[in-house]
């Protein structure tokens, strides 16, 4: 089913909500990177032919789209946190950041966010309306899942680092990762506070452990 303005309409029902921004990430599950938050205001139009979650979509429809959503959104908002900023501050810390930046970006500020996921990790003072799978179920939410993942998989593109891969797999644990990695170690690019890291004796020396008050951990994902 494609993605409707059902959530919108709803919440638009509240005297008080003019504006409704949806709001996806990208790149939590990498292991290198940053991750990558985009916030989508639109003005109630059709939107683009085949939108839908960004996963998908394949990446050869997913650029093309992109363009298509930039140029007919009434607003769009990116915010990121570095690898470093996630080693320091942990992944929920992280996107409450990069999510506030992506929403300051945006030329109106929203009077309402439907944020996809069962966890509102933006926080006050933001009203957050949750859904689970809302990049299926809302359009702002559907086309801020295409530009954000459009967007974070260019940047990766432009790491280098061919060794590992990153233009194909953005920084997420594929087989030529995990041999790269193995192998040759973590790049510049890599969050040295996951566990990854002790799964590789040859690297586990530069695991990075973040204060366990701040954040939370990252549950390996070797084998």
């Amino acid at each position: 089913m494609a993605p409707t303005y059902d959530i919108e309409h709803l919440l638009l029902t509240q005297p008080s909500t003019r504006t409704v921004a949806g709001v996806d990430e990208v790149g939590r599950g990498a292991w290198a990177g940053p991750v990558t938050v985009c916030a989508v205001v639109t003005d109630l139009s059709e939107p683009p032919a085949g939108l839908t979650d960004s996963k998908q979509l394949s990446p050869a429809r997913r650029g093309p789209l992109a363009v298509e959503l930039a140029a007919w959104a009434a607003g769009v908002g990116y915010g990121e946190a570095t690898h470093d900023e996630i080693d320091t501050l942990g992944m929920t810390e992280a996107l409450r950041r990069a999510a506030r930046r992506a929403l300051e970006a945006l030329p109106v500020r929203p009077d309402a966010v439907i944020l996809d996921g069962k966890h509102d990790y933006i926080g006050a003072p933001w009203p957050v309306r949750l859904e689970v799978k809302g990049d299926a179920a809302s359009v702002s939410v559907a086309a801020a899942s295409v530009l954000a993942k459009v967007r974070r998989d260019a940047h990766m593109a432009t790491l280098g680092c061919d060794e590992y891969g990153f233009a194909d797999n953005a920084g997420y644990p594929s087989p030529q990762h995990q041999e790269a990695l193995a192998r040759l170690g973590p790049t510049p690019h890599h969050r040295l506070s996951w566990s990854y890291l002790d799964d590789l004796p040859k690297w586990r020396h530069l695991k990075l452990h973040r204060d366990p008050l701040v954040g939370e951990g990252q549950a390996s994902l070797f084998g």
